[in-house]
């Protein structure tokens, strides 16, 4: 019996440093700033088993989202204009959002999901993600689900 694919999203600060290193010598190649994988892998400081080993297996974020529908959630503090600030960031990177729930506050926070389109123009996700979190009162955001 075949074993299922299985995928994890996980924060770049909790993943090995070879396979950061490997997505470096994918983007060293794309970009043409290494003519083959010896020269990026010796670039990055990895050996070519290294790449070969883990180059089909790690991807940028970004690059595995466009065309699908991202769910988000997170908690944000009452704080007037706050959700409009989370909305305008989404927007600057040119996703779509579907749909959007907020709960009432309760202690001074609310639950908020949002279901966001990734289009062909969007920016990198990872980037508004990461946008959304240093936004002052948002806390924990994280991909529910990724259709």
């Amino acid at each position: 019996m075949e074993k299922e694919t299985a995928y994890f999203v996980v924060k770049k600060k909790a993943l090995p440093e070879v396979l950061l290193k490997v997505v470096e010598v994918n983007r060293l190649l794309e970009t043409r700033r290494a003519a083959s994988v010896q020269e990026a892998a010796d670039k990055v400081g990895i050996s070519r088993s290294s790449y070969y080993k883990y180059k089909e297996d790690i991807f940028p974020f970004h690059d595995s989202t466009q065309g699908t529908t991202l769910t988000l959630s997170c908690r944000i503090d009452d704080e007037p204009g706050l959700l409009s600030d989370v909305l305008r960031i989404v927007a600057e990177f040119g996703a779509n959002i579907l749909t959007i729930h907020q709960t009432i506050p309760i202690n001074g926070i609310a639950a908020l999901s949002l279901s966001i389109q990734i289009l062909d123009t969007t920016g990198d996700v990872s980037d508004m993600i990461l946008g959304m979190e240093r936004q002052k009162g948002v806390h924990n955001v994280k991909v529910l689900a990724r259709e």
